[in-house]
This record gives C-alpha cells, sequence and structure tokens, in this order.
C-alpha cells in the first residue's frame, strides 16, 4: 500500500468504514492484514488486552507497540511482558525522548498534576508518532461506549493528523461482548481489573471506578480533561 496516495488510503478507508460496519473484529483485522500485511501495526496499552489477544489470533506475528510512558503500573509492565512472550505477537516498546528524572529537570516534578496535557504530549503522543512512522495503517482497542467523545468512531477510518488508516476493530462492542470473548478465550488480562480499574493508564492519573460510575471517570479525575492526545 506504501504505492498509494494519501488520498487514496483515505477514500480505501472510508469505503472499508462502510463496508465493515457491523462486521465482526476478525474479519476486519483479516481486510486490514490482507490490504496492508507488515505495514500494519497495533498500539496497546495493555489495558485493551482482548484486542491484543484477537490480534494474535487473526494475524500471527503482528507488529504491536507499547508506549512506556514511565508511568505505568508494575501491573500493566507485567501484562506487556506477557503477551509478549506468550502470544504470537512482535511487540516493541517505545520510550519517550527523555526519562521522567530529565523531564522533572526541565519542567519540574510532578508535571502531570500541573500540566497534564504536556505531560502526555511528551511521554504518549510524541512516542506514538515514532512508533507509528513505518506504518501505513494502525490498530486501537477504542470502543464507542468508551466516553462520549468516542461514540462515532468507524471500524476504519481515516486518521488525518497522521495520513493513516486507523482501524478500531471492537468499536462496537459493548462491555458484554467483551467480557464474553474473555470467558471463551481464556483472555489473560491485566490485574488491575480486579482492582476496580476500567480504563487503565499511568499510575499518578489513573484511579478505580465506582459501581456506576463512568468506565473512563477514573482517568485524570477531578480534571477537565478525557483524552490524552493519541487519539485527537
Amino acid at each position: 500500500m506504501a504505492d498509494l496516495s494519501p488520498d487514496e488510503l483515505r477514500a480505501l478507508a472510508e469505503q472499508a468504514g462502510r463496508e465493515l460496519e457491523g462486521a465482526h473484529p476478525a474479519d476486519v483485522l483479516r481486510w486490514a492484514a490482507d490490504r496492508f500485511g507488515r505495514d500494519l501495526v497495533v498500539a496497546s496499552s495493555m489495558g485493551d488486552e482482548v484486542l491484543v489477544d484477537l490480534a494474535a489470533k487473526v494475524v500471527p506475528g503482528i507488529d504491536v507497540i507499547f508506549l512506556d510512558t514511565g508511568y505505568h503500573f508494575a501491573e500493566t509492565i507485567g501484562t506487556r511482558d506477557y503477551y509478549a512472550d506468550f502470544t504470537d505477537v512482535r511487540l516493541r516498546t517505545v520510550l519517550p525522548l527523555v526519562t521522567v528524572e530529565q523531564q522533572d529537570a526541565v519542567h519540574g516534578p510532578r508535571l502531570h498534576e500541573r500540566n497534564p496535557d504536556l505531560c502526555c504530549a511528551l511521554r504518549k503522543v510524541e512516542p506514538l508518532e515514532r512508533g507509528l512512522a513505518p506504518y501505513t495503517a494502525w490498530v486501537t482497542g477504542m470502543r464507542r461506549e468508551d466516553a462520549p467523545t468516542r461514540s462515532d468512531i468507524p471500524a476504519v477510518g481515516w486518521d488525518a493528523k497522521r495520513s493513516k488508516v486507523k482501524l478500531n476493530p471492537i468499536a462496537a462492542w459493548t462491555q458484554d461482548d467483551v467480557d464474553a470473548y474473555v470467558d471463551e478465550h481464556h483472555v489473560v488480562l491485566n490485574p488491575l481489573r480486579e482492582a476496580g480499574y476500567a480504563s487503565i493508564g499511568c499510575a499518578p492519573c489513573t484511579r478505580p471506578v465506582a459501581a456506576g460510575e463512568d468506565a473512563r471517570a477514573g482517568r485524570w479525575a477531578g480534571r477537565n480533561k478525557t483524552e490524552c492526545g493519541l487519539h485527537t
């Protein structure tokens, strides 16, 4: 697909989005693997374990990139290591350009408290740009019911910011669908799930959610912030 122009890729993505609406996530991944081959990558925070499990089964050997912000829970790193070692994916860890200590020296300690947008930009968004650079299409674990900002995401769409095809194969899945897949396939989950973490990000900016709370209520709690910038 490297020979297609951005306009042609966008048209391809938009057509696929229409044709694959309602398709099983496995079929979306098969379509992407057929079209893009090694130019396809999954981006995972290891809070979307179902996606990684599914991708490993449908597209054995698929590339998976994990952004190690330096602030992850130990459980998240352990989950990454499990999928790297025991499933059929090629996992690449992408690091920020500076360590937490170097960032503290420039911006002061606990930047995530004072300016979470800048912290996310330095430790998530910029590493993602580098991680995605070699690829034509990328896959996320976003679901429409995750948050109001994601209610209309397509199964296949166009990432205009990066001029790449963006796939959200489990976009239409409900939590019941996710739970059913986990039970059927014995998916290994991030242990934080059992502690009430419905959406898992960096440790300083994530808390468990109470019964009845929105799944992303535990991200940047108390702030007018719902996204880290990866998908905007």
